[in-house]
């Protein structure tokens, strides 16, 4: 797949996403400076969410819409005043897309309606991302697929028939450029719910691009997922972890997300390919290598036993496995101590 000017995918660096999500804390100069920051850490994007309060719930105290006492987020009492806190307003959008493209950051959002499909549509959004919770709302799936944009689809609350089902709609109404994140909607992520082996799966069973969307605490889960194929690497990211935002107790700083992107950039070059050649770097240390060498003195005419040859270090004389090949051979010239056991020393051939 390809947001903007970027391939994603099998050949091509991970792309590395920093979710704003509310961590502007209703400051627009802050969302401005996580922009800012993200770029400097050396992400790709940029990821907003596009709702308000009244495109996602309902201004409604029933018990249905009140936070349980065991959600992170409880002291806002109600889905609602969580919303109105966390939203990302409307009025912000064209002036963070202009500044995403002036930094040279692509910058797209998980919309939560159609309405915020339109006002991504109307800013020229290069893709879409939808969030776990959205993966079974069919109708906002039909209408971002029409879009034909690529789409990120996150998968945190959702079991193997939504993705099934999920998938099916995107693709019969459109989308062509598919990428599933393996992602578990718990915050912070307890490692041992990542089930990062599902990554691989995905991509097979989807025949799609996958990755890694993260919420535990630090970068160890991300750079895991990139030894398993993830292609997509998307954290939450805030200016400093102290600030007033409801996402900023699980989310990376700028200095930890810049640990996130080279850690992940290391890992890759790690990676490599499948080769079982010597290294250039590792050329040098052949010496290290055992190989036979004369262990005493010896005159031409002389008849080789076991005890004249021994496989030691360096590795510059003759492979260890000619060695019951050399013993009884005749000697065509005086040897020493120290010097290489090699065809050009023997009146007999070895066969290499």
């Amino acid at each position: 797949m390809k947001i903007n000017d970027t391939c994603i995918g099998e050949d091509f660096p991970c792309y590395i996403i920093a979710e704003m999500s509310a961590n502007h804390g209703g400051d627009l100069n802050n969302a401005f400076k996580l922009l800012k920051a993200a770029k400097e850490a050396g992400a790709n994007a940029v990821k907003l969410q596009t709702y308000t309060a009244d495109t996602i719930t309902l201004n409604s105290t029933k018990e249905d819409f009140t936070l349980p006492g065991d959600n992170p987020w409880e002291a806002h009492k109600t889905l609602y005043s969580l919303y109105e806190k966390a939203y990302t307003p409307w009025e912000w959008h064209d002036a963070l897309f202009e500044e995403g493209k002036r930094l040279g950051l692509d910058i797209f959002s998980s919309p939560f309606d159609d309405s915020a499909v339109e006002l991504l549509e109307s800013l020229g959004a290069p893709a879409y991302k939808i969030a776990s919770p959205e993966i079974t709302d069919v109708a906002l799936l039909k209408r971002v697929a029409q879009t034909k944009k690529p789409v990120i689809l996150s998968t945190g609350i959702a079991n193997y028939a939504d993705i099934e089902l999920a998938v099916s709609v995107l693709r019969d109404n459109g989308c062509e450029q598919l990428a599933i994140l393996k992602c578990t909607t718990a915050y912070p992520t307890p490692f041992a719910e990542c089930n990062l082996r599902t990554i691989p799966d995905l991509k097979a069973a989807f025949n799609c691009v996958a990755g890694l969307s993260d919420h535990t605490l630090g970068i160890v889960a991300p750079v895991a997922a990139v030894t398993l194929g993830a292609k997509i690497i998307e954290k939450h990211f805030v200016l400093d972890k102290a600030d007033d935002s409801v996402d900023a107790f699980f989310s990376l700083d700028q200095s930890e997300f810049a640990l996130l992107v080279s850690s992940v950039r290391q890992c890759e070059s790690a990676l490599g390919k499948v080769s079982y050649e010597i290294s250039a770097s590792a050329q040098k240390n052949m010496l290290a290598r055992r190989s036979l060498y004369f262990c005493r003195n010896l005159s031409a005419g002389d008849v080789i036993s076991r005890d004249d040859i021994r496989s030691v270090r360096p590795g510059f004389g003759a492979h260890p496995k000619y060695l019951e090949q050399y013993i009884g051979q005749v000697l065509d010239v005086s040897v020493e101590l120290g010097d290489r056991v090699s065809p050009s020393v023997i009146v007999g051939d070895i066969k290499e």
